[in-house]
C-alpha cells in the first residue's frame, strides 16, 4: 500500500521514481495510475533503464505489484505528448492521472 502512496504522490507532484521491474532499475515519470483485470498498472516514460537513457521516448505500462524498491527523485517531469490520458484503455479504470498543461 506504501509504494501506491508514493506513486500517487509522483504523478501529483509530476516528480520521477526509481524502481525495480523485472530485476532491472528503472527510472520512470508516472503518468497514470490505473486498473486492468483488477490489477494496478502505472503508465510511465522510462528515463533510465539500469543507468541507461532509453533510445526512444515512450509510454510503458508497469504492474504495480511488480514494481520493488520505490523511492521518489527530486526531479520533475513535463508530461510528455506519448501520453493520452483519453486514450479508451483508461474508460472508465483511471484513478489518477497527471494533468496536462
Amino acid at each position: 500500500m506504501e509504494q501506491n502512496k508514493l506513486i500517487f504522490e509522483a504523478i501529483a507532484t509530476r516528480k520521477c521514481f526509481y524502481a525495480t521491474y523485472n530485476r532491472m532499475d528503472v527510472k520512470l515519470a508516472p503518468h497514470i495510475l490505473y486498473t486492468r483485470h483488477d490489477e494496478l498498472y502505472v503508465d510511465a516514460v522510462t528515463l533510465e533503464r539500469e543507468g541507461k537513457p532509453p533510445k526512444e521516448i515512450k509510454l510503458g505500462s508497469f504492474k504495480v505489484a511488480g514494481l520493488t524498491q520505490l523511492s521518489l527523485v527530486d526531479r520533475e517531469f513535463a508530461p510528455q505528448p506519448v501520453f493520452n490520458p483519453r486514450d479508451e484503455r483508461y474508460d472508465g479504470t483511471t484513478l489518477f492521472a497527471v494533468e496536462m498543461a
